[in-house]
């Protein structure tokens, strides 16, 4: 028998060969789906795959390249050079239509990806990209452009069953050891629906097991794996997904949610600046005027944060989150200002009325520059003769900003109304 270090790692093993012993994407790669069909018809274009770790992609397209009968080309962008990119275009004329597969293709810069353009827009490859990473953002748009993009999700608790179970029956090591799995949430949660995670827990289990019989219950995981570290990159795609989950739960004021996704940051290691300049936003997007105080508390949360550093800043933190979830919100003053910008982009034309410039010369004066102006402070706050219009012509009486009926907006509304009554509309 060869020592257990002399085979490849579990996941490479059992590596499907076919789409008959594919688990996941069932969206994409089922019976009549998109994929499916492709291999199916014997037809291929470029495509990018996004999704997290794990989940299929790399073997995708092996099985895809061995489907089509085509000739397959693999580089990895951390390990590639623009050099040994041509070389391999370059060598892709000598045969039909080769598939050119690039993971991490979010790792080439935008020279390097610049370099596969002629080649997919003249068919002279076909170009899979794999990424982890938003494809908007991290692959130039002339790529995207000539590309679909297909999105691979995370494996349900089910596909990761199915892949273990297979692996168990089939792989010539794992079959030498009796298996009894009576509990799955553990390996589940700490695989984070990546079958290789999955896989390797697994093979740990087999790699530091004396007894013949292996038995696994979610105690035995977590001593086996120690601590549960969660699904997090603070530079990656779920980066972005638990701040958006942060936010929408300090905008939908649950302060529950919000300390659960804010911890689930800080654990990770994410910048609490970061978090602190998003609160900064919020209380201006979501809050504005319904509690001024918002912006103020947020504003001093970040210079607080800055001065103290963590750990201690995550009370600080937490303060601030659990505030702005449970004020009053109004995002009336995020909507008039982008009311305002969409109409200026439509309505360039309009210029600042004649009784509202300046006159600091005499030809100025002669133009009839600041003519009719009413010096406020001429006439008592609610005096309707001190009213004018401010706005151009045209636009006279046109509300951008509506306060809601909640909070000091209450207040500012009443304001309005009793100041421009009779000319804006406010309800």
């Amino acid at each position: 028998m060869k020592p257990k270090n002399a085979f490849p790692p579990l996941a490479e093993r059992i590596r499907p060969q076919t789409l008959d012993t594919f688990y996941g994407q069932k969206h994409l790669i089922a019976h009549g789906k998109t994929l499916y069909n492709l291999i199916q018809q014997k037809k291929c274009v470029s495509f990018i795959l996004w999704g997290p770790p794990g989940t299929g992609k790399t073997t995708f397209v092996n099985i895809l390249a061995n489907q089509l009968q085509k000739k397959l080309f693999s580089l990895n962008a951390v390990q590639s050079s623009v050099k040994e990119l041509r070389e391999i275009l370059e060598q892709a004329k000598s045969y039909e239509q080769p598939i050119l597969f690039i993971d991490e293709i979010h790792r080439f810069n935008k020279s390097q990806q610049d370099a596969l353009l002629h080649a997919v827009e003249k068919g002279i490859i076909i170009f899979i990209g794999a990424t982890t990473e938003n494809p908007s953002f991290e692959v130039i748009p002339a790529l995207i452009s000539r590309c679909h993009v297909y999105v691979f999700y995370p494996l349900t608790l089910e596909e990761i069953q199915a892949i273990i179970l297979q692996a168990l029956q089939n792989d010539q090591l794992l079959k030498q050891k009796k298996w009894k799995i009576q509990e799955w949430e553990a390996i589940y949660n700490y695989s984070g629906g990546d079958a290789r995670k999955a896989l390797n827990i697994i093979e740990l289990f087999y790699q530091t097991t004396i007894e013949e019989i292996i038995l696994i219950d979610n105690l035995k995981v977590q001593q086996l794996l120690h601590q549960n570290i969660g699904l997090y990159d603070k530079n990656g795609e779920n980066h972005y997904d638990v701040i958006s989950a942060f936010i929408k739960s300090l905008r939908g004021s649950d302060p529950n949610a919000a300390v659960f996704w804010l911890a689930k940051m800080l654990v990770a290691g994410e910048d609490p600046l970061f978090i602190a300049r998003r609160m900064i936003i919020l209380a201006s997007e979501d809050i504005g005027n319904a509690n001024p105080n918002a912006l103020l508390l947020a504003n001093a949360c970040f210079d607080a944060v800055n001065k103290i550093g963590m750990p201690e800043a995550r009370i600080i933190l937490s303060q601030t989150a659990t505030y702005l979830a449970t004020s009053l919100k109004s995002n009336a003053a995020y909507t008039a200002i982008d009311d305002a910008i969409a109409y200026i982009k439509k309505n360039p034309h309009h210029s600042v009325p004649l009784h509202l410039r300046n006159a600091p010369t005499q030809l100025m004066k002669n133009l009839n520059y600041s003519s009719g102006y009413k010096y406020s402070h001429d006439y008592e706050l609610f005096d309707n003769e001190g009213n004018q219009d401010f706005l151009p012509s045209g636009l006279e009486k046109h509300i951008f900003y509506q306060p809601k009926n909640i909070g000091k907006e209450t207040e500012i509304l009443q304001f309005l109304k009793k100041k421009w009554k009779g000319y804006y509309p406010y309800e």
